[in-house]
């Protein structure tokens, strides 16, 4: 009993966000019907979900150095453009069009990293000149005119799913249940690897109950995931696309050097300093990374919507750090998990995707988002507090 209530207060915030997602769902399948919950509609759901969550994973790593980026959703929108243009005008292939988006991200990158790691200017006012400076310049590179159409293989990044293994369309997607099944095995492996190595070193490990308990219920989820995802249309690919930028940054944050380097300096900069860590050369690489995952981001958009647009990525930084911010992110520095910036994002998109199946206006729905976001700092500073 002892170790599950040590275990609740240690995650106290991921179970409330798992809670607060349960409860959005719940609330929103009353006053919509059964519609919410369809598996077609929370698929949708998912695919929404996937652009703001891959622009968060990224941005809880630039808040967990005490930073901020608001230039995410004119810098997406360029990159989106740039592919666009190259592929439309200039007929370039997928490849190269989409490699060219990501080096102008990684250049934009590289841009914020110089003023923000070696000019001492605050990322506020940088990424804040890069908001206005981009969004002109998306104007500039499409003509103010949409962009389209792209090519098959540009949609299929934002639009196809994984072909079914088993060839049966219409009724389940058996790519789905054998990507769940691996998901699963993956898990149980590593926690039995985890557990191992505790038990070696002589740290504490939780009881068989509560270790069970985790095991269940954490494979009951990403079966239900993956489950909603058999029953409609399969996997996106765009979706898969997230899953390893997630794992790839959650292996970063967690278990490098680098990623260690990032949380010392949100938690205490001339400590980190004083231990050897070079600040400018991480932020620097930091946000070199950051500009590839927002032009990724800007990629799938294009993709999505078969077309780039000049108002493509328009609050998508807001919808970001809300949902780094919902998903325990602490606009102080030094906290943040992956995990909890793609809950985040998918208590946003699930916000947005309920609210217009209820026709709720439009005036509504930014005043209800807006509270939302000014809630949820306000639980991290009372949390700090205490």
């Amino acid at each position: 009993m002892e170790a599950l209530k040590q275990s609740v207060r240690k995650n106290i915030r991921s179970y409330a966000m798992l809670i607060a997602l349960a409860g959005i769902w719940l609330a929103f399948s009353i006053l919509c019907g059964p519609v919410f919950l369809s598996p077609g509609n929370l698929s949708n759901l998912f695919i929404q979900t996937v652009t703001v969550a891959i622009v968060a994973c990224g941005m809880t790593l630039i808040i967990v150095t005490g930073n901020i980026d608001l230039s995410v959703g004119s810098v997406a929108g360029f990159a989106g453009a740039v592919a666009a243009v190259l592929q439309v005008r200039y007929g370039w292939g997928t490849a190269g069009a989409v490699l060219a988006a990501v080096a102008a991200g990684m250049a934009v990158g590289a841009w914020h990293g110089f003023w923000v790691a070696y000019k001492k200017v605050p990322a506020f006012i940088v990424t804040l000149a890069s908001m206005l400076a981009f969004r002109g310049l998306i104007l500039g590179v499409t003509g103010g005119a949409t962009v389209s159409p792209l090519s098959g293989a540009f949609r299929a990044v934002g639009q196809n799913y994984l072909p079914d293994v088993f060839q049966h369309p219409g009724s389940f997607n058996g790519s789905a249940l054998l990507l769940a099944l691996a998901a699963i095995a993956v898990f149980m492996f590593f926690e039995a690897r985890r557990r191992g190595e505790r038990l070696r070193h002589g740290f504490e490990v939780p009881a068989p109950g509560l270790r069970a308990a985790r095991l269940i219920l954490v494979s009951a989820a990403i079966a239900g995931f993956f489950g909603i995802l058999a029953f409609n249309k399969g996997v996106p690919y765009s979706l898969l696309l997230l899953i390893g930028i997630a794992l790839l940054l959650s292996f970063t944050a967690e278990r490098t050097v680098f990623g260690r380097r990032l949380y010392a300096i949100g938690g205490n900069s001339e400590a980190a300093r004083l231990s050897g860590v070079n600040i400018s050369a991480n932020l620097m690489a930091l946000f070199i990374i950051f500009g590839a995952i927002v032009s990724v981001a800007g990629v799938v958009l294009a993709a999505r919507l078969n077309a780039a647009t000049t108002s493509a990525g328009i609050n998508m930084e807001l919808d970001a750090i809300a949902a780094c911010v919902i998903g325990g992110a602490s606009l102080m520095g030094g906290v943040g998990t992956i995990l909890g910036a793609i809950i985040g994002a998918l208590i946003m998109s699930s916000l947005d995707n309920g609210m217009s199946l209820l026709n709720l206006d439009i005036t509504y729905q930014y005043v209800i988002k807006g509270l939302i976001l000014l809630c949820a700092v306000w639980m991290d500073i009372s949390g700090r507090e205490k």
